[in-house]
């Protein structure tokens, strides 16, 4: 069984106002002092984001309790200095980024200017074991139509410095302007993999591996292949879904690998639209399908991924829990839905902040 694991990025907001605050440094010390050693939470790139990780999980129950865990604890050290932290991808209302005092962020801001102070938003990476170098490399190649499928379900980031986006997924869009970001060519091995990412530091463009910035790569510190497309989700259940189908591909890349199917020699080019599409509409319109990359209903695309990923959701016992968390998704709507949801009731986009805080912990 493999076993998963998640990346959530907080924001920490004002509880009365909705205005993100930069208190990630106080939040830190004051969870370090009530839980010693635990080193589940970590500073970001701007003081105003807080960051947590679960631990390697092969049941997915267990793996849903800890994303709720983790998110109840944010939610008290913040709470025990006076703010809040909510599953937001951006923020609704403006702020000034307080970049994170540390040589590598002020390496990233002097370098890449204002390019890098937009970067105030929260994601949400999936790590899925794998057995070997050879074994990931072929997943990521299978991957790669599939992940804007995911970006479109975890949108939640509407809105943007006080004003609506037009998009449903805005923190894809700005994340897309790191210059190693987005959709990757084939590799076809490990070798080739590792040449392209040591390619990319000799350019001298980027810092370091840390910065290859793929839709799904190699973990440089774990035995994994890390989707990072999504959206933090503002529900926890979205987040264990997006776990869950990330597995269920993973798995099914690596069983098409085994068995000598090729890998979809779809174009980079192709893949920056779908993924585009993904981001603007999420699952309100329609995606590009990930087999014939031409327009299709949403919801038609969403059962198209169950259905790809039904042996290895079976294999996993995830087949109902998927289910239930597509069915439920397309019943209600994404994070984005939500916030939007607000904002048409009536509602302002501090009114947003306060009910996405409420929703963060459950």
């Amino acid at each position: 069984m493999r076993t998963v694991g998640v990346e959530e990025e907080l924001l920490l907001v004002d509880p009365d106002s909705g205005d993100p605050k930069a208190l990630a440094a106080p939040v830190l010390a004051r969870a370090d002092r009530d839980d010693p050693g635990q080193q589940v939470f970590e500073k970001e790139l701007f003081g105003q984001m807080l960051e947590f990780a679960t631990h390697p999980q092969s049941d997915m129950a267990d793996l849903g309790d800890e994303i709720v865990r983790c998110r109840k604890e944010a939610a008290r050290h913040a709470g025990q200095i006076g703010c809040a932290v909510a599953a937001l991808a951006t923020s609704p209302l403006p702020v000034s980024p307080s970049l994170t005092v540390n040589e590598r962020y002020q390496w990233l801001s002097e370098r890449y200017g204002i390019g890098t102070r937009d970067q105030l938003v929260c994601g949400c990476h999936v790590h899925v074991s794998v057995e070997s170098d050879e074994e990931g490399v072929a997943v990521l190649d299978r991957l790669r139509p599939w992940l804007p499928v995911l970006t479109a379900i975890s949108a939640n980031s509407p809105f943007w410095q006080g004003h609506d986006s037009g998009y449903e997924s805005y923190r894809s869009r700005v994340w897309s302007r790191w210059p190693s970001a987005g959709p990757t060519e084939l590799f076809g091995s490990p070798e080739l993999y590792h040449r392209r990412v040591a390619d990319m530091v000799g350019t001298g463009v980027i810092l370091d591996e840390a910065m290859v910035y793929f839709d799904a790569r190699l973990s440089a510190r774990y035995p994994t292949v890390e989707v990072r497309v999504s959206d933090v989700c503002l529900s926890a259940d979205t987040a264990l879904l997006v776990a869950t189908l990330a597995r269920g591909l993973v798995e099914t890349a690596a069983r098409d690998w085994r068995a000598g199917r090729p890998s979809p020699d779809h174009s980079v080019s192709l893949l920056r639209l779908a993924s585009w599409q993904a981001a603007r509409s999420g699952l309100e319109e329609k995606l590009l399908d990930p087999v014939s990359l031409r327009p299709r209903p949403a919801a038609r695309v969403l059962y198209s991924l169950l259905d790809t990923v039904g042996d290895a959701l079976d294999a996993c016992g995830d087949t109902d829990r998927a289910e239930k968390g597509v069915e439920d998704l397309l019943r209600h709507g994404n994070g984005a839905r939500e916030q939007r949801r607000i904002m048409e009731g009536g509602g302002t986009l501090r009114d947003v902040v306060t009910e996405c805080v409420r929703h963060t912990q459950g």
